[in-house]
């Protein structure tokens, strides 16, 4: 009899003592709303010391432990409660985010496949491995999983973005806009989406809508360059110059000005019979230009002086051109000069005759090829 009642005291005081243990809910909830996760933490650890083998209390820990940037730990208490139970797909998640963070890229891919050996169809995951995937420079793995997330959901904005944007690069231009159009249509004011539909309209070429979207963009304060740069081109595009020449002084102004910008402001002044101004742009998208378009802004500019009968200056650039890249419209350009504007039938005839050796567009330059033949005789007998 005194056995028994030293037994039963014995399970009320391991009782009393377990209670005494267990976590109280309300300090931990106090902890939770307070971001004091470090101390949560800590506090679990007091209350319960090793070994642990309640899930619960592991999961506890490993919240906390990650909520207090304790990743080592966090991941240590994720991998128990896995390995005590291999189903539990939200600790292999958790251990991926974890690695992620760590910069442990090709680690954080490994749980996620593991996720998809157990669901096929879960687009986070897809999402995950598609931004893994382009974290460690493996495109082909990224546009594959993003198109794989994008069957699942289609409708989700930063994947249809994310996508779009691939097949632009790859001129899948069609493609891109399929995508875009159909997560456009679940959510029409999306400014993600709405910049991924100008983009796919822009490389389509379809510039009246490109210039209707990007003034959404730009009027809900998406003011980019890129952005800006897209309107202008497309303002220019629709012969409307004076908006083009408006929109890209947002950018010229600034000191944000590029070669395009410059070229199609000075192009836009050109066809507002300003060549002033246009010449000044050219010589702006000369300096900052880096491209073999400079030959072209050479002789845009010849042509402005030509315009303004300013023809040593014309001839000047006409020729800059000539350095760059050898064109034939550009010897045509000066023979023509020469001819009638200098009357120098010396230069004329050797520009005339530069042109007709040159390759060109047999086609759609009939008319100037007839006409340097003409007067290659006429300046030949003449001189």
């Amino acid at each position: 009899m005194k056995n028994i009642i030293l037994t039963f005291a014995l399970l009320l005081f391991t009782k009393a003592l377990f209670a005494q243990k267990a976590a109280n809910d309300s300090v931990l909830l106090d902890y939770y709303q307070n971001q004091h996760f470090a101390e949560a933490a800590d506090y679990l650890k007091a209350t319960y010391p090793e070994p642990i083998t309640d899930l619960k209390v592991l999961n506890k820990l490993a919240y906390t432990s990650r909520m207090a940037s304790r990743l080592p730990d966090a991941n240590t208490y994720y991998q128990r409660v896995y390995e005590a139970d291999t189903t539990n797909l939200s600790s292999i998640y958790n251990m991926s985010e974890i690695s992620k963070r760590r910069g442990k890229n090709k680690v954080a891919i490994s749980y996620i496949k593991k996720i998809l050996l157990k669901d096929t169809t879960n687009f986070d995951v897809y999402k995950q491995l598609s931004d893994l995937s382009y974290n460690i420079g493996d495109l082909q793995g990224n546009i594959i999983y993003l198109q794989k997330a994008n069957n699942i959901n289609p409708t989700n904005p930063d994947v249809a973005f994310d996508l779009s944007t691939y097949f632009i690069k790859l001129k899948q231009y069609g493609n891109a806009e399929q995508v875009i159009d159909k997560a456009l249509a679940a959510d029409t004011a999306n400014m993600l989406l709405l910049q991924g539909k100008a983009q796919s309209d822009y490389a389509l070429r379809k510039y009246p809508e490109t210039v209707i979207i990007a003034k959404k963009l730009i009027d809900a304060g998406q003011q980019t360059n890129a952005i800006i740069s897209m309107l202008g081109t497309a303002y220019y595009m629709t012969n409307d110059y004076t908006n083009c020449i408006k929109t890209f002084k947002l950018l010229n102004d600034n000191q944000l000005g590029t070669e395009s910008s410059f070229y199609y402001t000075a192009m836009s002044y050109k066809a507002l019979h300003n060549n002033v101004q246009a010449i000044i742009c050219l010589d702006k998208a000369i300096e900052v230009g880096i491209s073999s378009g400079i030959s072209s802004f050479y002789s845009e500019k010849g042509d402005s002086y030509d315009r303004l009968h300013q023809l040593d200056k014309a001839v000047a650039a006409y020729q800059k051109s000539l350095m760059y890249k050898p064109d034939p419209i550009t010897y045509y350009a000066l023979a023509t000069l020469y001819d009638t504007g200098l009357k120098n039938k010396k230069s004329a005839l050797k520009y005339y005759k530069k042109y007709l050796a040159s390759k060109k567009p047999q086609d759609t330059q009939k008319t100037y090829i007839a006409y340097s033949q003409q007067r290659i005789k006429s300046l030949a007998t003449g001189i």
